[in-house]
């Protein structure tokens, strides 16, 4: 049987680039593992219609939503490893995933997916409710030591990038905060609209209108450097809060075992794709900007990634369990 495998693995290896030159043949489809309408539905959308264009064949999205993104991440791990199904992946998702695989041991990437290219790593908005006092990162974190375990903070779910990032918040400010978990963004954003929370690690492009009409606060930026969508909003790690760093990233992963011929095309029209104006201009209105990768290095980014938010929910689980307020 071993030879067998090895004798099947050697012939797909060789036929590797024959099989890239006439792919794609057919209509490919890329799994978003949400619900319409969110960062990542619409980046699949923006990088598919382009596909579509650049080989002359139908490219479609299909969502699939449900459990924090496993559900779509797994119909395309189990798929067939031609490069016609994949999946727009994302933080969120891929935490969700490994963590359905934790109980075999620790998650190995390359098992379950080939990674195609980063898209974008956008970083996320520190945004409070209209009446909360407070105007900086600094007074937040001021304002949570004197209401220790009171202020709420929503996110899109348990394992989403926005409650990373609370989390990741919570440890460096050395603050406790009350953790309120949606089934996705508009439910939150609703209810930190009326006050029924306090504090979002949000999209930027989700809060971007709120907060120019006055009716959400936006504190700062959650990346390294400042965001394009809010240009005078200072980084967290600039207003109060040095160090700290939380991005949710966006990427194609194919299923594991795809022909390296496939997904190096895959790369080369995605990154082509990606340096394009108009693409670079729409990203922006996100809040985001392309930062494409080698598949390497994109395999080699969402280990070191998933490695560091383990870290977090280890930390906070370990709190939970000695007896502190989530």
């Amino acid at each position: 049987m071993t030879k067998l495998i090895l004798a099947l693995a050697a012939a797909l290896f060789a036929c590797g680039p024959a099989v890239a030159a006439d792919y794609p043949s057919r209509p490919i489809r890329i799994v978003v593992p949400f619900e319409p309408g969110g960062g990542t539905d619409v980046l699949a959308r923006i990088v598919g219609q382009r596909l579509g264009e650049t080989w002359g064949q139908a490219v479609i999205v299909e969502n699939q939503p449900g459990a924090s993104g496993s559900i779509g991440g797994k119909t395309v791990e189990r798929s067939t490893p031609d490069g016609y199904t994949l999946v727009m992946a994302s933080t969120g998702a891929l935490m969700s995933i490994a963590d359905f695989y934790s109980k075999d041991g620790p998650f190995v990437l390359d098992q379950h997916f080939a990674p195609v290219t980063l898209v974008a790593d956008p970083p996320y908005v520190i945004t409070v409710s209209r009446d909360l006092p407070v105007k900086t990162v600094a007074d937040l974190i001021a304002l949570a030591r004197s209401r220790k375990g009171e202020l709420t903070f929503g996110s899109s779910g348990v394992g989403a990038a926005s409650h990373l990032s609370g989390e990741l918040f919570q440890k460096e400010a050395g603050v406790e905060l009350l953790h309120v978990p949606y089934k996705g963004t508009g439910e939150a954003v609703t209810d930190l609209l009326a006050g029924r929370i306090d504090i979002m690690f949000a999209p930027p492009q989700t809060v971007e209108p709120l907060v120019k009409a006055g009716e959400l606060k936006a504190l700062a930026t959650t990346g390294k450097t400042r965001s394009p969508l809010f240009p005078d909003l200072p980084t967290a790690s600039e207003s109060g809060l040095p160090g700290y760093e939380a991005v949710g990233w966006f990427g194609l992963l194919a299923p594991a075992h795809t022909p390296t011929a496939i997904v190096d095309k895959l790369n080369a029209a995605t990154v082509e794709i990606l340096q394009t104006a108009d693409v670079r201009d729409r990203l922006a209105k996100l809040g985001a900007e392309p930062h494409p990768m080698t598949p390497a290095e994109y395999g080699s980014f969402i280990t070191a990634d998933l490695a560091k938010w383990t870290r977090v929910l280890r930390d906070a689980e370990a709190k939970q369990q000695n007896g502190a307020k989530p």
